[in-house]
């Protein structure tokens, strides 16, 4: 049992740390920084793979310009590339998950002319599983009619229950991300973490991966926002494991929770669901406590509010080591292979003496180890993991600098799995614009998976995205 139990935390550890390495590189966050302090929201969403399927304007004309201006100064702080560091993911790669639409904040509007009035929600949109190129975000209104933006073309259009940032400003507004230490219960305080009852640590699995003791505090906001006096909710710990629970603040001291006694038989769907967000413990803290990552890995507004005396000038300098000249074993010398003028070359072969080798090649014979090494690094390079980690996750000009550091910028590819990855990352790309245009389907257009060895999965088959 507790073999199992450890072999799942590691698994769980090695999981966040694939995604908190390749999914928000970082040149994304700092691009998206440097717009966004200068006020330039949309080119901060550009920089951290968003399309904006609105504009502020066309809100101005038909919702008034309140509105507008209550929307605006919510993109104006918006920061995409946090929001993305925070949306929920799924095993074993780590990307987003699919055809999911995520509540980022909620207006009242003024009553129509039929006397109805109805909220207008800033949302976000992940593309479904088969039109997914680059890990391409959405943000778009919806007002709970099918005609919203990008509502005809999401196969669930309608924000999800569980998966909700509305009530979580603190993952996405950069005027809020102050909360995150006591929101994820980094800072406890004895008015917002209250000690869960012996029954309901008993029936809940995986307890040390719940945030158990923040479930009261969460759960007073969601009545709250919900307009419930009852406080009965659930919390959904896994695809078949719901807890009812009831929340017992009596004015006295913190609010507490304990498993419900009574509630509607056939009515528990309607019942509030505590957010995804707020039930499990947050990675970046599990990932601290378990001193598997350094403050100067995570994003820098989770950093700065986890890690109270971090500071982003002490993050060490790794050295490029791009375009350095590699080794090989050559005729029993040690040779080397390196870039010059844009091409991968062995370094220690003069020309005729390549010639003659490209030439002994085209008449089937065996070729020198520089040679066949040069070959290698263009077909099934050490690196391929990497880059292809980085095209899956969206981080196409990571990937190209690797591929250009290794073989270099001038180099043309050779039929192979690296331009295998690359080509199919290029035609998946056309798949989601033709998606986002309405001019695709599933099935139609869809590139088929490249087939990859199973000896060089990045995840464990049992790893979980919580």
């Amino acid at each position: 049992m507790l073999t199992h139990i450890a072999n799942e935390d590691d698994s769980r550890l090695s999981f966040w740390l694939r995604v908190r390495e390749f999914a928000v590189p970082p040149s994304m966050i700092e691009t998206a920084t440097a717009r966004r302090r200068v006020g330039d929201w949309a080119g901060a969403c550009a920089a951290a793979g968003f399309d904006v399927d609105f504009t502020v304007r066309s809100v101005a004309r038909s919702h008034g310009h309140e509105l507008a201006a209550r929307i605006r100064a919510d993109l104006r702080h918006l920061a995409p590339d946090l929001l993305r560091w925070h949306l929920p993911r799924v095993a074993p790669d780590g990307l987003l998950r699919p055809g999911l639409t995520i509540a980022l904040a909620r207006y009242d509007t003024a009553p129509d002319q039929r006397g109805g009035a109805r909220p207008m929600h800033l949302v976000v949109r992940t593309a479904p599983a088969w039109a997914d190129a680059g890990q391409r975000i959405s943000l778009a209104l919806w007002d709970g009619s099918a005609a919203g933006t990008g509502a005809r073309l999401h196969p669930h259009p309608r924000p999800h229950r569980r998966f909700r940032l509305d009530l979580h400003r603190h993952l996405w507004d950069a005027r809020r991300v102050g909360e995150l230490r006591t929101r994820s219960g980094a800072e406890r305080h004895a008015d917002t973490c209250a000690m869960p009852a012996a029954e309901l640590l008993a029936a809940v699995p995986q307890v040390r991966r719940c945030a158990v003791d923040r479930w009261a505090a969460e759960a007073e906001m969601l009545r709250h926002a919900e307009g419930r006096r009852s406080g009965t909710f659930v919390v959904r710990l896994g695809a078949r494991q719901r807890l009812v629970l009831d929340l017992d603040g009596n004015g006295s001291g913190p609010p507490m929770v304990r498993i419900a006694s009574r509630y509607p038989v056939g009515g528990v769907s309607a019942l509030p669901v505590l957010p995804d967000a707020a039930t499990w413990v947050l990675p970046d803290l599990e990932l601290l406590r378990a001193g598997a990552i350094a403050a100067d890995r995570l994003h820098p507004l989770v950093a700065s509010a986890l890690v109270p005396d971090y500071s982003p000038n002490d993050a060490p300098r790794v050295p490029d080591r791009a375009g350095q000249p590699r080794l090989v074993q050559c005729r029993g010398e040690q040779h080397r292979i390196g870039l010059v003028d844009g091409f991968l070359a062995a370094l220690d072969h003069n020309q005729a003496e390549i010639r003659r080798e490209e030439l002994l090649v085209a008449l089937t014979g065996t070729p020198l180890p520089c040679l066949q090494a040069i070959d290698e690094a263009h077909r099934h390079p050490d690196c391929l993991v990497g880059v292809r980690e980085r095209l899956d996750h969206g981080d196409t000009a990571g990937a190209l600098a690797i591929v250009a550091g290794l073989l270099g910028p001038d180099a043309v590819l050779r039929d192979g799995a690296l331009r295998d990855e690359l080509e199919t990352s290029a035609r998946q790309r056309i798949t989601y614009g033709l998606f986002k245009a309405g001019l695709s389907e599933p099935g139609i257009g869809r590139v088929p998976p490249v087939r990859r060895p199973r000896d060089r999965r990045a995840h464990p088959r049992n790893a979980t995205s919580r």
